[in-house]
Order: structure tokens, then sequence, then C-alpha cells
């Protein structure tokens, strides 16, 4: 081999190195080129996954709580609101009833006040009506003529007045209070207006004279008796 050709394979040989070296410094590029965009999209992906990780059980959780509300609420409600409508309706039917016995009650008030005001005046109706007779006959007497008419007449006729006036009052329930002299002084039914000294202490507290009559219209006191009483003081 001359020399010649040993330098040409030299130089074949230096280039194919220098190709190989070439070859690996752009595969190498290539594959750290690789590695560094490849590491982006691992990263992503790993940071999604820890994503997905940590928000999953509170996920889980608002779903699950979600769930059971939605669950235990729907047949709670629904009674709740039966319930409701069972009471209101109850209150409705007692305030209805209210209503009806308090307009009911009112209406008894006003009927038992106009009756008993029509009963009391049927009554005074009834005692005018007794006193009417009276009173013709006492017109009678005041229309006597005084030439002729003589002094027992009218006498007679007033006292006759006077019987018929108190057996009308009478017939409605009048009643005279009995008092004479010498009875017991009733404080009940007896009005002492003057006292007069008393002999002995038997004739204390004893009738001594009558100034006007009592009366009672059937159990109610009209008029007490207005009388004089003894009364006895001993010597001192």
């Amino acid at each position: 081999m001359t020399d010649e050709q040993r330098l040409n394979d030299g130089q074949a040989v230096a280039s194919d190195s220098a190709d190989t070296d070439t070859n690996g410094v752009a595969t190498g590029d290539a594959a750290a080129a690789g590695g560094i965009a490849t590491e982006p999209a691992g990263a992503e992906a790993a940071a999604t996954v820890e994503s997905a990780a940590t928000a999953g059980p509170s996920a889980g959780a608002e779903s699950t709580v979600s769930a059971e509300g939605g669950g235990a609420s729907t047949p709670a409600d629904g009674g709740a609101e039966a319930e409701l409508a069972a009471l209101r309706a109850e209150l409705e039917t007692l305030n209805d009833r209210y209503l009806r016995l308090a307009a009911e009650f009112d209406n008894y008030r006003k009927r038992i006040e106009r009756e008993r005001g029509e009963a009391w005046t049927r009554a005074q109706a009834e005692l005018a009506a007794r006193l009417l007779e009276s009173l013709d006959d006492l017109q009678r007497v005041a229309a006597f003529e005084a030439d002729g008419a003589s002094i027992d007449s009218v006498l007679e006729g007033i006292r006759l007045v006077e019987k018929k006036l108190r057996g009308a009052l009478e017939a409605s329930g009048l009643i005279a209070i009995d008092v004479a002299e010498g009875q017991p002084f009733d404080p009940a039914t007896m009005e002492a207006l003057m006292t007069v000294p008393a002999e002995t202490s038997d004739e204390d507290d004893v009738i001594a004279d009558v100034f006007q009559k009592g009366y009672r219209f059937k159990e109610i006191l009209l008029r007490p008796a207005r009388v004089r009483v003894r009364k006895f003081e001993p010597e001192t």
C-alpha cells in the first residue's frame, strides 16, 4: 500500500467517525428534546390525577349529602305539609264554629233583651189598664157641681174610688204592711220617724203611732211603714 492510499483511508475513517459523532449528537439532541417535550405532558397528567384525588372525596361527600338530603326530604316534607294542611283545616273549622256560636249568642242576647222589654211593657200596660176605671171615677168626682152635690155624696164617691184603686193594685201584687199601735217595732219593714218615752221596760221598742202605711209589691219592699216608737230609759 502506498502512502497515498493510506492517506485516503485515514480521511475516510475520520469522515465516518465524524458522521457517527454527528449522528450521535443529533440522536442525543433529539432524545433530549423529546424528553423535554414529553416531561410537561407527564407533569400535566400527574397534576390531573392529583386534582382528581383531592377533589374526589369532597365531591363524593357532596353528592352523597345531596343524595341523602334529596332522598330524606321528600317523604318528610310531604308528611309535614299534610300535617300542616290538616291543622289548617281544623283551625278553619274551629274558627267557623266559634264565629257561628258568637253570632248565635249575640242573637240570643238581643232576643232576650227584646223579650224582657216587651214583657215589662206588657206588665205596665196591664197595670195601667186596671187603673183606668179608677181614673174615670176620679174624673167624675172632679166634675161634680158644688151646688148640686152634697159632701156626703162626694165622700162616698171618693171612698168607692179608693176601694176600686186599692183592689186593682192588690190584684197586680201590691201588699199592705199591717202595722198597728202596740206592735213591736220591725226595722225590716218599718221606719221610726220619732220616739216617745216609755213608762215601763215592756213598752220599749213598741209602736206608739202609725204615720203612713207601708207597702210591698210581692216580695219587694216599696215603702216601709213610717211610725213613732216608744223608748224606755231607766232612771239613773
